[in-house]
């Protein structure tokens, strides 16, 4: 499989967050470009404070994969492994927010910890690697 489909689930994993926060927006009451936190921080809405958690979620997520692909890439993982994790990975964080926004946490809980695992495999595949 080519490497540019990790690539491609790097952008998509680097957007994800702003996709979240639009959710968030759309879900509360009038919204305020001047304070955004402190709007966040007033809303009453549970999918926009579910939405909002995701975003969050999403950026924290988001460094350890980018550091878990270019490492496995820097250390010659094979492509093979490096894509599939990717993809899990991408889906498992669409997955995230879905459930977040849903309100089913342990179906949230389950698709993170995959993920997780995913980042973890391309890091350890990279340190395996490097050896």
């Amino acid at each position: 499989m080519p490497m540019t489909i990790a690539y491609w689930c790097l952008l998509i994993a680097a957007l994800m967050p702003y996709l979240w926060v639009a959710v968030a927006k759309a879900n509360g009451k009038r919204y305020d470009n001047r304070a955004p936190r402190a709007w966040q921080a007033r809303q009453d809405d549970p999918r926009s404070n579910a939405a909002y958690a995701a975003h969050l979620n999403a950026f924290e997520a988001f460094a350890p994969f980018a550091a878990g692909v270019l490492a496995a890439q820097m250390a010659g993982v094979d492509t093979n492994w490096i894509v599939i994790l990717s993809i899990v990975f991408v889906i498992c964080r669409v997955l995230h927010g879905v459930f977040y926004i849903a309100g089913k946490a342990p179906l949230r809980s389950l698709v993170w910890a995959i993920g997780f695992l995913c980042v973890v495999a391309l890091l350890t595949l990279a340190a395996l690697a490097a050896i």
